[in-house]
Order: structure tokens, then C-alpha cells, then sequence
């Protein structure tokens, strides 16, 4: 290997191949996540899901934010992600019994993911004092963040319960707390650190609908008119949302980043990025079990908990991109907002349709929503153009 030449350890806007593999683990901890709705589709469901989903979001952005400020390719941060790789197995694995026997294991392999980007974060400060203070600062409250967590684990019931949101409570105020400080940010980094956990949980999707394909070829089944018309919808559902989001706002957001440097770039990206974001992939999820229920069932009606799934999950998907647009442009995307309104009021009174027949009125008016907006957005360059 001697004659192989490398290029040096500077600083890149890309990500590192170490940190896509790192984000294989949570295409299996996301699939826990759809499992666990599937089990119990109800609000109270639904509620835990959400809160494992917080906790799971704390270590991947404490690694995305750790990396953003030093060079991905070099070996020792490398090997700190490998690591980190190996923990999260056990950590995806446990998602599903987290709040019941699994705490422990999913409480430590959290934290031991959270410890390596602290190390990663401190690597990054070295030489530099006034970044060194601001990385401590930041560090502090998640340490007592991470005990509650593991304290947590060791009870039962609400009290785990409790104990695990005042965890997510303590990193929240952590977050606002250390949007004071001036933090070193890659803006192309970000962006495509954040593209790579959507195509997760677009992938997610792709499982989800994928489970009946297998089921009845297993049975020795061949696949009905209905199961593939239902694929067909699932797959074109995938489509619109990875256009939803990588067409125009993706590009867009990270194009705002870039303009901005100092105490402002950290507030947009912890705005855009950490915050936004995590409704907005929560958001698939969501709707990938709903997708599960339909791809399984498409000649059947769709029940109540499982239609609300799938408008709930659009929902946030669709204010996820809103609220990040407001906050880079204060533009308001005013197509999405209306197609969520509609495809809730399609999901509410849709109980009668087959699912199959749901999900196509609803990849439809995702259509339409993307191009009412796109249209929109043309005329207005026109305009500005005509004005020039």
C-alpha cells in the first residue's frame, strides 16, 4: 500500500464515507421505530415513538455538529466514528424495548456514542481558547443530560418516562444556552449531513413497503393487482418527498448558510438544521408506518390511527420544510401548508376508500402542491427578471 497516494488532512464541505456508515445503524433503529407503531398505534404510541426518536436524534447530531468542526478524513476522528458505528448497533437493536427491558443498553450505548463526540468536539478545540470555552459550555449540561438518562434506565415505567424527557428538556436548554457562543460551521457539511439522514428515512419507507412484497412471496403467493397497484403508489410517494425536499428548499437552505458567518450561521444552522429537521424526518417515519399498514392491506379500508399516521406524518414533514424556509428566507412555502390542510381533511373523512386509493388521492395532491409552488416560484423569478 506504500505507493498509494492520499490527499492531505484539510479541512472538506464533504462528508466522510466513516460518517454515511455511521448512518446505516439508524436506518435500523428508525425500522425499530415503525415497528413499535405498528404495535401500538395509538397517541400514547405515537408519543413514545416521538421521544425515542428525540433521544436517538441527540447522539447523531452531537456527531454531526462534532465533525463539522474538524477534518473528517483524518484517522484518528475516523476511528472515533468506527467506534461509534459499533455502539450504535446495540443501541438501534435495544430502540424497540428501550422503555421496557432494553433501557439499560440503549441508555449506555447513547451515551457512549455522546462521550466520542464530546472527544471529537475537544479534538476540535485544541489551539483554539475561545472555541474551547465555548465547546465546555456545551458539554457540561449534556454530562448531567446523559446521567439522568442512564439513571433513567434503571427504573420502570413513568418514572423512566419522565426521567428520559427531562433528559431531552436538559439538551434543549443546552442548545439555546450555547447558541450564544461563536461555533465554527461548514454550511456544505450540514447540508449534506442532513440530505443523508432524509434518504435514511426515506429508506425506511422503501422497507416499510417492501414487507408485503416479501410476505407473499414467502407464502408462495404471487403478487395481487392491488399489492403492486399499492407499491407503485408507496414508491411514487417516496418520490414526491425526496422532490419535496431536494428540488428547491435543500440547495436553497444551504445556500442561505453560506452567506451568513459569526453567531449567525450557528443560530441558523441549530434553527435549520438541529431543530427543523427533526419534525421533518420524524415526520417520514410516521408516515412509513401508515405506508406498512396500507402496502399489507390495499384492498382494505384504512383505520383511523393509521390514516391520521399518514396525514400526521406528512404534516410534519411539510412544516418541517416550512418553518426552515421561514427561518433561511422568511418566505412562507403557503402550497404546503394548504396541502397539508387538505390531505388532513382527505385522511379524516377517507375512511370508506381502499388504501390503495387513499394513498394515490394523496401522492396526487403532493403533486399538485409541488407544482403549484414550482410555478409559483417561476413567476416570480420572471417578474424580478422583467423588473431588472
Amino acid at each position: 500500500m506504500k505507493g498509494i497516494e492520499l490527499p492531505p488532512l484539510t479541512e472538506d464541505f464533504t462528508a466522510d464515507p466513516v460518517e454515511l456508515f455511521f448512518d446505516l445503524a439508524y436506518v435500523f433503529a428508525f425500522s425499530q421505530l415503525v415497528g413499535l407503531l405498528l404495535a401500538d398505534p395509538t397517541w400514547a404510541g405515537v408519543g413514545r415513538a416521538a421521544l425515542l426518536f428525540g433521544l436517538l436524534w441527540l447522539p447523531w447530531q452531537q456527531l454531526t455538529w462534532a465533525a463539522n468542526a474538524i477534518s473528517g478524513n483524518g484517522r484518528p476522528v475516523r476511528l472515533l466514528f468506527l467506534v461509534a458505528t459499533v455502539i450504535s448497533i446495540p443501541m438501534a437493536a435495544s430502540t424497540s424495548t428501550a422503555l421496557a427491558g432494553g433501557g439499560p443498553v440503549f441508555a449506555l450505548s447513547l451515551t457512549g456514542i455522546m462521550l466520542i463526540g464530546f472527544r471529537m468536539q475537544t479534538l476540535g478545540a485544541v489551539g483554539r481558547s475561545d472555541y474551547r470555552d465555548v465547546v465546555y459550555g456545551w458539554i457540561t449540561p449534556n454530562l448531567v443530560a446523559i446521567a439522568v438518562l442512564v439513571v433513567g434506565s434503571f427504573y420502570q415505567g413513568n418514572t423512566r418516562l419522565l426521567l428520559w424527557i427531562g433528559t431531552a428538556a436538559i439538551v434543549l436548554w443546552a442548545m439555546i444556552r450555547a447558541a450564544e457562543g461563536e461555533w465554527p460551521v461548514r454550511s456544505g457539511h450540514f447540508a449534506e449531513r442532513h440530505g443523508l439522514i432524509v434518504i435514511v428515512a426515506l429508506g425506511e419507507v422503501i422497507v416499510a413497503i417492501g414487507i408485503p412484497v416479501v410476505a407473499t412471496l414467502q407464502a408462495g403467493d404471487s403478487l395481487s393487482a392491488a399489492t403492486i397497484s399499492a407499491l407503485l403508489a408507496s414508491g411514487a410517494f417516496a418520490g414526491v418527498v425526496w422532490w419535496a425536499y431536494f428540488d428547491r428548499p435543500s440547495p436553497g437552505l444551504e445556500f442561505a448558510a453560506s452567506r451568513l458567518d459569526g453567531k449567525q450561521i450557528g443560530h441558523f444552522v441549530r434553527d435549520v438544521y438541529t431543530w427543523a429537521h427533526a419534525p421533518l424526518v420524524a415526520g417520514i417515519i410516521l408516515a412509513a408506518a401508515a405506508l406498512e399498514e396500507i402496502a399489507l392491506h390495499p384492498e382494505d379500508g384504512v383505520a383511523l390511527h393509521f390514516r391520521v399516521m399518514l396525514a400526521g406524518g406528512l404534516f410534519l414533514f411539510l412544516m418541517g420544510v416550512f418553518l426552515a424556509v421561514w427561518r433561511a428566507f422568511r418566505a412562507r412555502a403557503i402550497e404546503r401548508l394548504v396541502g397539508a390542510i387538505v390531505i388532513a381533511v382527505i385522511a379524516s373523512v377517507g375512511g370508506s376508500l381502499q388504501g390503495v386509493a387513499l394513498l394515490s388521492l394523496v401522492v396526487v395532491v403532493m403533486f399538485a402542491v409541488l407544482l403549484a409552488e414550482h410555478r409559483r416560484i417561476e413567476r416570480l423569478g420572471l417578474h424580478a427578471e422583467l423588473e431588472e
